[in-house]
């Protein structure tokens, strides 16, 4: 499975963007894609994620209410639309594949080391 991020770039405060992630392989039907993030000297850190055969979400505290994370199935892609961005929310964004628990425990996507795929990351910078 491969994973390409794009849509990355500068934008003021307060603007917004949509990263894409292209996702291409085979995969289990059971599958969930999430994104992280990472500013310099940072840890990565989960931002959101949704299970692909129902599109059930889970958000980060940080960004819930601004940003909504979707996936087009026909199109093989995943999508994080970014609004009311914040100078905190410049990060290198990366797009990640898990195969997905049973049951819904979003808790599990958290942890960057549950997923199987990652993509390269598309810088986002948010000037103040």
């Amino acid at each position: 499975v491969q994973l390409q991020a794009s849509g990355g770039g500068l934008v003021q405060a307060g603007g917004s963007l949509r990263l894409s992630c292209s996702i291409s392989g085979p995969r289990s039907g059971h599958y969930a894609a999430g994104w992280f993030r990472q500013a310099p000297g940072q840890e990565r850190e989960f931002v959101a994620v949704i299970r692909w055969s129902d599109e059930r979400t889970y958000y980060a505290d940080s960004v819930k209410g601004r940003f909504t994370i979707s996936r087009d199935n026909a199109k093989n892609t995943l999508y994080l639309g970014m609004l009311s961005l914040k100078f905190e929310d410049t990060a290198v964004y990366l797009c990640a594949g898990a195969r997905s628990l049973r049951y819904w425990i979003p808790i599990y996507y958290i942890d960057p080391r549950n997923y199987d795929y990652w993509g390269q990351g598309t810088l986002v910078t948010v000037s103040s």
